[in-house]
């Protein structure tokens, strides 16, 4: 696959979930870049328009006969792609940039589910802390349980195993 032009933190790995995490991030800061330049409406209109056609995105995956996700899952993720829906609108309607904030907490919590990775029993430990400093904790939690599980920071119901088989370019 050719990364898209323009993108330099464009994941290097094909995995569905590190594109959708990438492309919720990618998404999260272009909202949070409009936000610091709220006399210059353009950069916000652009940000809101790429949020709606990566959920759009989500949206048509979660519709598809031969989506991998179990139904009540699916549509949750519909439900919750629904809010992203008004709220764009919401935005696209009014361009205040001060009520950006659930768009972009929704799309950093799901792209920050979807960046966990279960843990390996076979991966060495990771190396002590130098003498004298703390023990850093991990960016993220590892998996609560199994696959498909419910982990910490994640929307309600949005759970591993990615959103579908697509290819984002944004």
């Amino acid at each position: 696959m050719k990364p898209s032009a323009g993108y330099t933190n464009r994941p290097a790995s094909d995995n569905p979930r590190d594109i959708e995490a990438w492309g919720l991030t990618e998404a999260a800061r272009r909202l949070m870049l409009a936000a610091q330049t709220p006399e210059n409406p353009e950069p916000l209109r652009q940000a809101l328009s790429l949020n709606q056609r990566l959920w759009t995105i989500f949206q048509s995956s979660m519709a598809e006969p031969d989506c991998p996700l179990p139904k009540d899952l699916r549509e949750k993720i519909l439900v919750l792609s629904l809010i992203v829906d008004r709220q764009t609108f919401e935005r696209l309607g009014d361009l205040d940039v001060t009520k950006l904030h659930s768009l972009i907490d929704i799309n950093r919590n799901i792209a920050a589910g979807l960046s966990q990775r279960p843990t390996d029993a076979t991966a060495a430990p990771p190396a002590p802390a130098p003498a004298g400093t703390a023990p850093r904790a991990p960016m993220m939690a590892p998996p609560a349980a199994g696959p498909g599980a419910q982990r910490p920071g994640m929307a309600p119901g949005v759970a591993a195993g990615g959103m579908g088989k697509f290819n984002i370019s944004i």
